[in-house]
């Protein structure tokens, strides 16, 4: 399967992120949260569908503690869009395709 998604680091995510000229939508995810790894088909389907709109990748909050914990996340999924470096949605648990799509086009 083709992977879409980006990979968000602590390392990268000011120059992925915060600096982007697109929005951006960065999943916060864990490798033992199994909600996360439903919502990551979804994630993936996006990723694909708004490839040159919006960037769409995950940020492991293990791996990366740092930028989970500048941006309060507190339960996963957390779904956080972007726009000119600021956070200007937030989504938490899963939600459907369409929701999630709902949100990205009001960014756009």
């Amino acid at each position: 399967m083709e992977n879409n998604t980006l990979v968000f680091t602590d390392s990268n995510f000011n120059e992925e992120v915060v600096s982007s000229e697109l929005p951006s939508l960065v999943d916060f995810w864990a490798e033992w949260c199994a909600p996360c790894k439903s919502i990551a088909p979804t994630v993936e389907e996006l990723a694909k569908e708004y490839q040159s709109k919006v960037k769409i990748g995950k940020l492991n909050v293990d791996e990366n503690p740092k930028t989970a914990t500048q941006y309060g996340i507190r339960g996963i999924p957390t779904l956080l869009l972007f726009k000119e470096g600021k956070v200007v949605q937030q989504v938490v648990g899963i939600k459907s395709k369409t929701e999630i799509q709902k949100a990205l086009d009001s960014i756009i």
